[in-house]
This record gives C-alpha cells, structure tokens and sequence, in this order.
C-alpha cells in the first residue's frame, strides 16, 4: 500500500463549496455525519441494502466481488484505522493535511506557502459519530 510508502493522505473527502459551509453548516454537519453512520452500518453491519444498491446501478458486481471488497476494506483499513479509531470514521487532523502538502510543495506539485487552512475545515469531524456502531 502507499500508505506503508509514507505517502499519508487522505484517499476520500467529502467536498462542498465554501459558501454552503457558512451558510447551512447544519446541513453539513447532518451530511458528514449521515457518511460516518453509513460507513459504520456498511461495513459493520447489514449491508445488504448497499449491496442491492450497488448491483443493481452495476450489474457486474456479484455478491462475491462485494464481500471480498468489504473484507480487504476491514484487513487493510481503508475505512475505519488511525484517527478514525478514536475520533470516528472521516477522522481528518491539521498534521496530516500539513504533511501531505509538505510533501506536494517539496516535489514542486503545488506552490510553497501556501495557506492550506483555507482548503479544508475540521469543524464538522473527529466528533465521534458512529463510535458506538463500531465492533468492541
């Protein structure tokens, strides 16, 4: 995995525009939520109705292929490890966002300086939604 490779960003993010954030940060709130809760029952819980969900929209998609994905998904953490452990799934913290950029800058991707703060927020995660949904 890249991830053993040092490169530790993060593979998925929910992404809105400013404006939304500051004007309806409870639907924001409710939606990021919702994800964590979601991502718990999927891959915790039934997920049959995902899976039915999934099939039918590709029909490629067999029983098999889902829970093989679902188990990878549980080996290798790509849900639900690190931050996410203790602060919920969708965990996200400044260290991690720094050390990504500091990696992009140093390789000439983006330009330094940059004020990454302005990218993202954390004012909607590490609330520990969906903890409890999580196998002891």
């Amino acid at each position: 995995m890249l991830a053993d490779l040092g490169f530790d960003t993060y593979s998925t993010l929910i992404e809105t525009r400013r404006d939304l954030v500051e004007k309806k940060p409870d639907l924001v709130q409710r939606f990021v939520d919702a994800s964590a809760i979601g991502w718990y029952n999927y891959i915790y819980g039934n997920n049959r109705p995902g899976n039915d969900l999934i099939k039918k929209n590709n029909p490629e998609m067999t029983d098999a292929l889902l829970n093989y994905s679902v188990a990878k998904m549980k080996e290798y953490g790509i849900v639900d490890s690190g931050d996410s452990t203790t602060l919920g799934i969708g965990a996200m913290t400044d260290a991690r966002m720094k050390s990504f950029y500091d990696k992009m800058a140093r390789v000439g991707v983006v330009k330094a300086g940059l004020d990454i703060k302005r990218g993202y927020t954390l004012q909607f995660v590490n609330k520990r939604v969906g903890l409890a949904l999580r196998p002891k």
